[in-house]
Formats: structure tokens, sequence, C-alpha cells
């Protein structure tokens, strides 16, 4: 990202010149991709790299989705052998890690990289090169990790992989932990670049007029989203290194006979896997905002307190990873520190869900399918709430740790507070996507048959866990009694598939047939709406200016008296050129306008850093001599993509 002041900043800018007119054939030309093959891999584009995070996270939402189809048909009866104990736990396994790591943060962090650039009033996110990047590294531990799995080689410690049964060979000797270690490591780095790009873009590629005060709710998601990414990932990261040595170069950091500690692992993996829940639940609570606001016809109900209650969530949800083992000897007063931080959490959420409550009340509500999942989020999600005050009690928590119940819980929160927003989300931006509409009818079939099937599935697991039911068994003989509750729960599960059967059948069903949905189908009130379905490459045919905190509700007008951000951008517009790729720079707090940001061009060097990254990785599962020669060739990598050497700053 190479910056450039202006020549004559400031109330006295030259006024544009009246030849002055945009050119949209010349900003297609500047920001279209290269033809062909090579095109396909050297696009950087953030709609192109936005929605390509979103369909493979979708693709990685249906694997996981008939993993556990599997595992509760297998449960549906006593002594079943559908599949073998084995195959289970790597199902089991595969599942979690597939649902935590790469659908739920990877889809919403593609939603932020699509929407960002419209919502905020820039032309691209901030280094385009780096979110590439980060896509390419996702596919390949996406890849990676799948071909171990249809090999019979897929990781079986659980998607948590508590060490030392995943640290030491002789508890689990084949070579799927090591991709387990491989694949979480790529992910987390793609995780991390693609944080570090949306706060960058958040924080400088604003609008002029866009304070922080103006930009929308889901924005302030957003960025927290990746705050907490920035904070929480390397945790997770660092103790998969530890993992891969234990297992790799025989270190002992877990192993409790050699001086190695494996409470330390559940310390630092749940120190992110706590927060984790949060990274997922928090952009999703953006999208149920965004929505909300459009469907209810009215501004967002304390929108000051909202982005404030987002804030702090973020910040408790680093301060109660304890409560993922009370079970294992914590001392009376740890115990008591993290069961209070682990009530407080739920406060933020509260208030968030008070303000959606006042919005609908005071609004004059759409009922539509977008608003349909907007109500199933907040009956399952408040109910999942409910059932985590109660696990943050220590003694009920002893009762039911490990058990189904625990299991409900864990889904209550994540498909009510994550699935069911993003499903709202889907549904109320494909028009901007795509041109197109959603066929409103499947969709209202889509939600019932979702709702229903959810809570037949998970709702009886509660019961499931106070019988006894453990987490983790993959067969269970019949005088325990779980067989009816465990057939209703099958039952549901495949109900619940249906549903989103019905979606994807929905999607190609409108692509091919829907109707035209226009430039803004909803009267929507933030700045995506304002160009054309789905959006030129160049975004805004000249780069917006903000005066209102809903500018397509609210437009606002300049004030003779004041000489206000929005105006001084007004006045500047004329100087972002259209031949090379540039927008505006912004001040973090008032927006105001204070460069030209040049972004870097289509380049295939993003794709040839991430295969060097991949064969670090991948290659380290057979030598560690592998790493060393990996970080030469992206080494290598970084020359090329940075190339020429200016004395501007490049990314």
């Amino acid at each position: 990202m190479a910056e450039s002041r202006y020549d004559g900043y400031g109330p006295q800018f030259s006024p544009p010149p009246e030849d002055y007119r945009p050119d949209p054939d010349l900003l297609t030309r500047t920001w279209g991709p290269l033809p062909g093959i090579r095109g396909f891999f050297a696009v950087v584009n953030y709609q192109v790299v936005g929605m390509r995070f979103i369909v493979t996270g979708f693709i990685f939402l249906l694997l996981g989705g008939i993993q556990a189809l599997v595992m509760r048909t297998q449960l549906a009866q006593p002594n079943l052998d559908l599949v073998s104990s084995e195959l289970y736990q790597q199902l089991f396994t595969m599942h979690g890690v597939t649902m935590m790591f790469f659908f739920a943060v990877p889809i919403f962090e593609g939603l932020a990289m699509y929407l960002l650039p419209l919502m905020i009033g820039s032309r691209d996110m901030a280094m385009p090169r780096l979110g590439a990047f980060g896509y390419w590294i996702y596919l390949i531990a996406g890849i990676t990790l799948y071909t171990g799995f249809f090999l019979g080689l897929g990781p079986d410690a659980g998607w948590f992989a508590h060490a030392p049964l995943s640290s030491d060979r002789n508890f689990t000797p084949a070579m799927g932990m090591d991709l387990w270690v491989s694949a979480i490591g790529m992910l987390e780095i793609s995780a991390l670049v693609a944080a570090i790009e949306i706060v960058v873009t958040i924080f400088k590629l604003k609008a002029p007029g866009m304070s922080m005060a103006r930009i929308p709710i889901f924005v302030w998601a957003m960025l927290v989203m990746a705050m907490m990414i920035i904070f929480a990932m390397p945790a997770v990261l660092l103790v998969t290194v530890a993992v891969g040595l234990d297992r790799m170069a025989g270190t002992h950091f877990f192993n409790a006979a050699m001086g190695g500690d494996p409470t330390l692992y559940q310390h630092v993996f749940w120190f992110f896997g706590h927060p984790e829940v949060y990274i997922i639940f928090t952009p999703a609570l953006g999208v149920v905002s965004a929505v909300l606001v459009t469907f209810a016809r009215r501004p967002m109900v304390a929108y000051s307190i909202v982005a404030l209650s987002f804030i702090a969530m973020g910040i408790l949800s680093f301060g109660v990873w304890v409560h993922h083992f009370f079970a294992v000897g914590i001392p009376p007063i740890g115990l008591s520190f993290f069961a209070v931080a682990s009530m407080m959490v739920s406060i933020p959420s509260g208030i968030q869900m008070f303000a959606f409550i006042g919005t609908v009340w005071t609004g004059r509500p759409i009922v539509n399918t977008p608003f349909l999942f907007l109500i199933g989020f907040v009956v399952i999600f408040v109910l999942g709430g409910v059932t985590g005050v109660m696990l943050a009690a220590v003694p009920f928590n002893w009762q039911v740790h490990d058990s189904y119940f625990v299991v409900a819980h864990l889904h209550y929160v994540l498909i009510g507070g994550a699935l069911f927003p993003l499903f709202a989300g889907l549904y109320y931006w494909f028009p901007k996507w795509t041109g197109k509409l959603l066929d409103e009818t499947l969709g209202k079939w889509q939600f019932a048959i979702m709702f229903v099937g959810f809570n037949v599935t998970f709702f009886i697991q509660h019961i499931l866990g106070f019988q006894g039911m453990a987490r983790r068994v993959y067969t269970y003989d019949a005088d325990l009694g779980w067989g009816t509750f465990n057939m209703v729960s099958t039952v549901g599960s495949f109900v619940l598939a249906a549903g989103i059967l019905v979606f994807v059948f929905n999607v190609f069903w409108s692509l091919w047939r829907g109707r035209d949905a226009g430039q803004d189908p909803w009267l929507a009130p933030t700045l995506e709406w304002s160009v054309p379905s789905p959006p030129p490459q160049y975004t805004f045919l000249e780069p917006p200016v903000v005066r209102s905190l809903y500018p397509l509700w609210d437009p606002g007008a300049p004030d003779p008296e004041f000489d206000t951000a929005a105006d001084r951008g007004e006045r500047m517009r004329p100087q972002i050129r259209q031949d090379v790729r540039e927008t505006f720079g912004t001040s973090i707090m008032d927006g105001e306008p204070e460069s030209r940001v040049n972004l870097r061009d289509n380049s295939l060097w993003p794709f040839f850093a991430a295969l060097a990254v991949g064969f670090a990785f991948v290659g380290s599962m057979f030598s560690l001599w592998f790493f060393p020669i990996g970080a030469l060739l992206f080494y290598g990598t970084m020359i090329g993509w940075h190339w020429p050497f200016s004395k501007e700053i490049a990314t």
C-alpha cells in the first residue's frame, strides 16, 4: 500500500477542473482481472477473494454436516456398527475442526472482505495481495487436511487435540495429528493476515466524513472480530507448534513424565478457544444489526451502547477460558474468579439482545425470510445463553462436564448464534452479489425446516446429558436407556440437513430463474446499496463522502458555515486517479481525508507465497528440514512480491 500526500491539502484546496469526468471504461480496465488462467490465480480484487472465502467456507459447512449425519446415524440405536471406533473418532475430530476452523471463521472473514469496502466507501481492501495470499493458504490447509482424511489418515484426538493424547506418538501413532498440526498452523496464518487487512481497511480507508461514530454496527463487529483474532490466534499457533515439536522433534512440552505439563496445553489452547466462540459470534451479531435495521425500518436503538458492548464482549471473552476445564483441579479462588467472569460475559450479549428487540418494537418490521432467520437466532441463542450461565456455576459444571449437555449448549450457541444469522445475511446480500433475488417461498420453507430440525436435534441432547451420556462415545448399551432420545435427535439432524439442501437448491434456482434485484431491493440505509448489483470491479464510480450514520436514508447536505471532512473529500475527489488503483486514505477517528492510497495490482506472487508456506508446513511432517527450505522459498516470493522496490511503502 503506497501513500502519497495531497499537494495543497486543507480547506483552501482548489476546486475540481471543469473537464473532470469519471470514466467507467478506464476504471474497468484499471481494476479488472488479467485474462485467462493466469488471471484466475493472480486476481486480488476484494469481491473475488471475499466470494472465494464464502463459497469455500460453505463447502466446508456441507462436508462437516455430512460427517455429523454419519455420527448421528451411528448413535441412532444402541450397539450399531455403521462405523468403527477409529473412524468415529476421526469423524468427530474432522467435524469439529471443519466447523470451528474451516467454516465459521473464514466465511465471516469472507463476508468482511466483500462488504467492508462497499460499506465504508473504499474501492478495495487495504492490502489486496495479502487477502489473496490468505485465501490460498486457507485452501491449501483444507486440501491437506481432507486429503489425509480421505486416505484414512484423519486426525483422531478431537478438534481441540488435548495433549498428551495429541502430542505423544505412543497414543496417536498415525499421521493424522501431524496433518492437524500442519493444517491448523496454515489456517491460523490465513486468519491472522485477513484480520490485519480488515483492521487496516476500517481504520484507514473509510470515506471522507465517515468518522468512527458513523461506521455501521456491522463494521464495528468486524473490527472487534479482527482484533480478537490478532490477540487470540497466536496462542493456538504457539500450542500447535509445541505439539508438532513434541511429535516430530522429540521435545516434551506436555509429557508429565519428562517434566512437561498437560494442563499447560489446556490453558494455552482455551485462551484461544473461548474467544474463538466470540470470534464466530461477533460478526454474526454484526450481520443481525445490518439486516435488522433495514427491515425494522428505523435506526438501531442505542447505537453507541451497542458498539461499546461489542468491545466489552471482545475484552471479557479473554477472561473466561478456564470454565472449559473446571474439572481438572483448579484452586478454589481461581474457580471463583472464572465463574464470575463467565457470568459477566453474558452482560454485553444481553445489552445487544435488548437493543435488537427495542429496534423491532419501535420500528415497522417487514417479516420476510431474512427477518425470520433473525427471529430464530434470538430464540435459539437466548436458550443457549441460559445454559451457558448454568455452566458457569462450578458445581453444576462438574456434574455435566463432558456430557451431551455441553454438546447441546455448544450447538445452541454456535448454530443459533452463527448459522441462523449467516443465512439471514446470505438472503440479504445475495441480490447485491448476483443481481438476483433468492426465492422467498423456498426461503420461508428453509427457515421452518431448519428451525424445527435444529431444536429436535439438540434440545433433547440436554436430557441425554442429564442421563449421563458422555461426549465422544461411538456406541452404547441398550440397558442405558438412551436409544429413544438418540433416535429422535438423529431424525432431527436429517431434517436440519434437508433445510440446508433447500438453500442450496434455492441458490442454483435463483441464479437460473430468479427475479432481477435491481440496485437496492430492500431500500436499505448503507453505502453498499448505492452501487449496481453486482458491483463493478472499481466499486464506486466516484469515491463517496459521508455526512450521516445512514447515508442512503439521510444523505445530509453541506453546511455553508462549516467546512467538514466530507466537504474537503468532495473537493479532493478529482485527485483520485483513474488510471491506477487509488482510493482515499483517511484519519482513524474523524474520517479526515489525508492521502491517496495506491493499491497493488493483480499478481501471481501471493499464490506462489502460499505454495511456499504449504511446502514448509506439509513437508515438515516428513522431515523438519523442509521447514527452512520452505522459508527460503517464501523469502524468494517476497522479493518478487515487492519488486520493483521504491521509496514508497508497498504491500
